[in-house]
């Protein structure tokens, strides 16, 4: 008579962690390994990267461009000063973002209604904004500032500028991420053994940096928004500071999300019941001599 037959009974698979949306997909990073949040991490820095070249390239470059174009054929800033043979004061590139002017004396004779006005003087430079304005001394000891040299030199250089903020965006929003969440993985640690969820101290870093990816990408909306006019500068600033509390949120909702501990679970389950026994396999009887019909054991 032949032995018993065992069939295996397949076990509930780890689901696939691919995005930080919503807070049980943001939960399931805690569980994932720590390449699949690094992969997920770089194709949302991607996408930021994209959206600040976009935005420089449609709103600020152009102006950059204007700028240099209306530069009188001779001028220099040699030894900390301005040599400048043009009128002052004088408005090189006036745009809705950015603007240029050039006003050695600092007199106030020209200010623009753009969000950014940069300011030429004499032996200064000064930039400013709705929210007041800052200076800054010429540190170079010569650099051109006439059409002839600087129209070529940006036009050789406009796309290498761009890759080098894409590759500057990318590396600081890793930086940032990984920062922010050592911060924050002890809150959620915390927040997820109080409210007695399977979350350990690895688990909740990595939680902790899936959480930041959803206020990352409120931020980009922000910036789109920004450069199409939806916004101005107050409510960027404004949506910028939210984007901080859409992670705080994500984080605790995210952490509640989880499983609860199992032995929490047994120890609450209905006490006149039996022990539990584990489901894993099933047995199945080889059939009889007499040819009875098979039974399922287990």
């Amino acid at each position: 008579m032949r032995g018993p037959l065992v069939m295996d009974i397949p076990t509930k698979k780890t689901p696939f962690v691919w995005q930080p949306l919503t807070p049980r997909g943001v939960g399931d990073f805690a569980r994932a390994s720590l390449s699949r949040l690094l992969l997920v991490q770089l194709v949302v820095a991607m996408w930021a990267a994209v959206v600040v070249v976009w935005f420089l390239n449609s709103a600020w470059f152009p102006a950059i461009g204007e700028a240099i174009h209306h530069l009188p054929p001779t001028g220099e800033i040699r030894a900390g000063s301005l040599n400048w043979d043009g009128d002052s004061p004088l408005t090189l590139a006036d745009g809705r973002f950015l603007a240029f002017t050039v006003d050695l004396k600092h007199e106030g004779g020209v200010r623009s209604p753009a969000h950014v006005q940069v300011e030429f003087g004499k032996t200064d430079f000064q930039v400013f904004s709705l929210f007041g304005f800052a200076s800054g001394e010429y540190l170079a000891e010569r650099m051109p500032f006439n059409r002839p040299e600087l129209e070529p030199w940006w036009g050789a250089w406009v796309e290498a500028i761009l890759g080098i903020v894409a590759l500057a965006v990318m590396g600081g929003l890793f930086v940032c991420w990984m920062a922010l969440a050592t911060v924050y993985a002890v809150p959620a640690w915390l927040l997820a053994f109080f409210a007695d969820r399977q979350l350990n101290l690895r688990g909740s870093w990595k939680l902790a940096g899936a959480a930041l990816m959803p206020g990352a990408l409120v931020m980009t909306v922000g910036i789109i928004f920004y450069g199409l006019g939806v916004l101005d500068l107050v409510q960027l600033v404004v949506w910028g500071a939210a984007h901080f509390v859409v992670a705080w949120v994500y984080l605790v909702v995210s952490a509640l999300s989880l499983p609860r501990r199992p032995e929490l679970v047994a120890a609450r389950s209905n006490p006149f019941d039996g022990p539990a026994t584990e489901p894993a396999k099933a047995v199945i009887a080889a059939p009889s001599a007499k040819n009875d019909p098979p039974l399922l054991n287990g």
